[in-house]
């Protein structure tokens, strides 16, 4: 079983920049494939970026070259960088881990973008 904690959620301007973090418990952190998703308020939750076992990332277009993910497979940490924020950027921000069958959900965390 995998538990996650997420942090690093709050209240930034426009243009400033958040440290999301989602830490680990359990085993086989290094084998899930990792996404950051969020949900803006009457949205529907999308697949913001992705990183493979391999260290692969992908990102969706509105947060390509503003948004950095990576993992610590040593700490089982995962991050989401989030730079030149702006308001559309608001929204509840989760992790997800999956390894075929396996799936498992941060309980959110709050980032909103305001000036």
């Amino acid at each position: 079983q995998v538990q996650l904690v997420e942090s690093g959620g709050g209240l930034v301007q426009p243009g400033g920049s958040l440290r999301l973090s989602c830490a680990a418990s359990g085993n086989g952190f290094r084998t899930y494939v990792v996404a950051w998703y969020r949900q803006a308020p009457g949205k529907q939750r999308e697949s913001v970026a992705v990183i493979t076992r391999g260290g692969s990332t992908n990102y969706t277009d509105s947060v390509k070259g503003r948004f950095t993910i990576s993992r610590d497979n040593a700490k089982k940490t995962v991050y989401l960088q989030m730079n030149s924020l702006k308001s559309e950027d608001t929204a509840v921000y989760y992790c997800n881990l999956v390894n075929g069958p396996r799936e498992y959900w941060g309980q959110g965390t709050q980032v909103t973008v305001s000036s």
